[in-house]
């Protein structure tokens, strides 16, 4: 029996034989101190001696005790398993690590952002201070419905809160809004006779030196804010003006909808001089013109009548609006179902052999592929009242105010509605003048209700662009009386305009919400807070 140990593991062979390495022991955790950590890369990269034996019998020179041990292939190969065993199991444990932490990474990206619902039950409007009157022109009333509102851009990034109010005689007022003590009086306002009809829509160019206002006398105007001139009027729309939207990266350039259908493109560079005693603007017609853009058909011209048939109505456009994520796109919406349709805006023109070159309307690229008025039982279409974009968490989605009492969003750019919608047990809207607007922080949507109650809602949207969000109950601001047609944000504070002709505002107040919540009898007097 061998008095070595060593030497019962030797084997003869006429082969390569190989150095011993010692074999790291495999662990289930990664060496930590600094020691641990060179002997593992020690042993790992050590590079593995051979030598060729010259004859069978190994000399007594090499027998002396030294560390030096000869192996057979097949244990060659056992080692070698062993190693690259070892580096799977560190390589999968690195991969288990990096897995772990995407996933709960993804998982705090996907977390819902925490409710902001006592916010919105904060909102108070005082009857004093908070309470606009739109006077009337005529002699037999004493006030007159405002149609449409729009804060100006600046309102909406914390500075002087300007709000435009259109009325039903064509007037447009110019309010500031800003926060004041009950006994205060109103800041000075700024009156604009802008139409002999009502004015279904005000929007503030960029930089709010300009109001664009479209009326039932079939015109669109613009007018200087600072002189109050009318320096544009815009003529090509066969009926009623419904809704304007201002081109973001061009002053020039705006589009309007109107009842007939149609979707008129503008170039304010392009028209008429004319002259009207000491005012002097250009009269224009549209650059470009989508007739019966909401009519399933496939060719958009403008419709020619047949003798002994009789036209059908035509579905009136309700919104348009530019979406900020797609620079060359329009977005409008109908009274007649819930599909939003696309248009390409880039300029188009196709060159005949015989005549010059023809330019042709915008293309629809696409439109939603579900009605979302359809989704929650009813067995027809409802049309979109009101429309506005999302901003900040809820970039990338649109949201539409239908004719079935709820609020849908769309995402972009595909315009698919989610099956979710944002509603309220007391929301109505039996009419085409309520109005929905999302706040400058993107979080709270707000809109106004039909009926006789004279409510509007707010809800927390900031986790709606989630899949898998629930939707949470809105919001009753209750003290107005009538219908709530035209809505606006500003940086906190909401505006809402009723039928009664009077416009609120509201602001979160937590300290008078509980006031007005311990001593409800003796505050609704003063105050108006929500529900």
């Amino acid at each position: 029996m061998p008095t070595n140990p060593r030497s019962s593991s030797r084997v003869l062979t006429p082969r390569t034989n190989t150095l011993h390495v010692p074999q790291a022991k495999l662990t289930t955790f990664l060496p930590t101190d600094s020691q641990s950590k060179k002997r593992h890369i020690r042993d790992e990269t050590q590079s593995v001696k051979r030598r060729k034996l010259s004859s069978p019998a190994i000399s007594e020179s090499e027998d002396d005790g030294s560390d030096v041990d000869v192996y057979s292939e097949e244990e060659e190969v056992a080692m070698e398993d062993a190693r690259m065993v070892q580096a799977r199991a560190r390589r999968q444990l690195a991969i288990d690590l990096h897995t772990q932490f995407v996933s709960s990474s993804a998982s705090r990206c996907r977390r819902q952002a925490p409710s902001t619902l006592p916010i919105l039950q904060s909102f108070v409007s005082s009857h004093k201070s908070d309470v606009f009157k739109c006077q009337s022109i005529g002699e037999d009333t004493y006030l007159t419905p405002p149609y449409a509102c729009a804060y100006s851009h600046g309102s909406r990034r914390g500075g002087n809160p300007r709000l435009a109010v259109a009325t039903e005689q064509g007037t447009v007022h110019i309010l500031n809004t800003q926060k004041r003590d009950d006994w205060d009086s109103e800041p000075q306002r700024t009156t604009l006779q802008q139409h002999q009809n009502g004015i279904f829509d005000v929007k503030w160019n960029l930089s709010d030196t300009s109001l664009a206002t479209s009326s039932g006398d079939q015109s669109t105007r613009i007018s200087s804010v600072e002189t109050g001139a009318i320096t544009h009027v815009l003529r090509g729309h066969a009926s009623t003006v419904k809704c304007l939207a201002w081109d973001p990266t061009n002053e020039s350039l705006l589009t309007t909808g109107g009842r007939d259908g149609a979707i008129c493109l503008w170039d304010l560079r392009v028209g008429e001089r004319h002259k009207r005693e000491d005012t002097e603007f250009l009269v224009a017609a549209p650059v470009m013109t989508i007739h019966g853009a909401h009519e399933d058909t496939i060719v958009k011209s403008k419709p020619k009548p047949r003798k002994g048939k009789q036209v059908p109505t035509p579905r009136t456009i309700t919104n348009v609006l530019y979406p900020e994520s797609q620079p060359y796109g329009l977005i409008s919406s109908a009274s007649f179902d819930g599909i939003l349709r696309y248009w390409d805006l880039r300029q188009s023109t196709t060159t005949r052999k015989t005549k010059s070159a023809k330019r042709l309307p915008p293309t629809e690229l696409y439109c939603s592929p579900v009605d979302p008025t359809m989704l929650h039982g009813s067995r027809r279409s409802r049309g979109i009242i009101s429309m506005t974009c999302g901003t900040g968490p809820t970039a990338g989605l649109i949201f539409a105010l239908g004719a079935d009492s709820r609020i849908h969003a769309y995402d972009l750019p595909t315009l698919t509605a989610q099956r979710a919608a944002s509603e309220h047990e007391n929301l109505q809207t039996n009419s085409f003048y309520v109005g929905v607007s999302v706040s400058p922080c993107g979080r709270w949507l707000g809109c106004g209700g039909s009926g006789t109650t004279g409510n509007s809602f707010l809800f927390d949207v900031e986790n709606a662009a989630r899949p898998a969000s629930i939707r949470q109950k809105g919001v009753e601001l209750i003290g107005q009386k009538g219908e709530v047609g035209a809505v606006d944000w500003a940086q906190d504070m909401f505006a809402t305009c009723t039928d009664d002709g009077t416009v609120r505002i509201w602001r979160p107040d937590i300290g008078t919400r509980r006031k007005c919540a311990q001593q409800p009898e003796e505050s609704r007097w003063d105050w108006s807070w929500a529900m």
